[in-house]
Parts: structure tokens; sequence; C-alpha cells
């Protein structure tokens, strides 16, 4: 798991190499990994500035009940827009706290007066533009 989660790009027969198996037992233990639910996906990770995107922004949201059925309604909406790549319920001062991607801080002003306050029973929002990334999608220690 620790060498598909640093390079996915290895071949079945790389990683086989790199384990000391066979090929054949590689792959049977790599399709249990995938059908266990211990590997989700595998892909390429793109450079966010390089496709335009590279204004990364943290929102906080405080919805108006906490029910339920607004949390529901919430994630559902949530899950329709492409902007959001991540969606999180915590605990603390916020409800949820999204993480967004976009072209620039006029392109999240739009995202934001035309998407983000109008998702079902969002009372507030906090905007945290990123200055830095500091440390991003690191690997799972295990």
């Amino acid at each position: 798991m620790r060498a598909v989660q640093a390079e996915g790009r290895l071949t079945n027969a790389e990683l086989a190499v790199r384990v000391n198996v066979s090929a054949a037992t590689c792959h049977r233990r790599t399709q249990r990994l995938f059908d266990e639910g211990f590997i989700t996906a595998v892909r390429a990770q793109l450079a966010p500035a390089m496709v335009g995107l590279g204004a990364l922004v943290m929102v906080g949201v405080v919805l108006d009940r906490s029910t339920p059925e607004s949390f529901a309604a919430f994630e559902g909406a949530v899950l329709k827009v492409k902007d959001i790549l991540d969606c999180s319920l915590v605990a603390g001062d916020f409800d949820y706290l999204l993480k967004v991607r976009v072209r620039d801080m006029e392109d999240f002003n739009k995202l934001h007066g035309q998407m983000l306050i109008a998702l079902p029973g969002v009372r507030q929002t906090q905007t945290f533009f990123v200055m830095k990334e500091v440390k991003e999608n690191a690997l799972l220690a295990f």
C-alpha cells in the first residue's frame, strides 16, 4: 500500500519486484486491496496553477440549524459544486469546512455571491485565502 500510495503509476510488474512477490500474487493482492476498500482510487495529481486554478480558499460554514435534515440538504448541494474540492463536517466554530480552488479572488467573489451563500441552510461563512501551501496531500502514515 505504501508503494502504491507514493507512486500510483507503478506497473504491476514493478510493484511485484518492490514487494518481492510474483506478478500474479501482486495482482491478486492489489485487487483485494481495491475490493476491500483499502485503496479507493489511483489518479494523477494536477498542478492547480498550471490549469488556471491558482487560488486556494478555505471556507468555514455555519448552518442555521443543526438537524440531520439540514446537514443532508447542505451536503447534497455541496456534492454538485465542482469548485468545492473537499467538504468536512467539523467540531468547533463551524459546521463545515470547505476547500475551494478558483482562478483568483474575483472568481471566488463570484462563487461566494452566487453559490456558496445560496447553499441550503447557510447562515454564515468565514473565508480564509491560503497564502502558502506548506504541506498538501501528504501520504498516510501507517
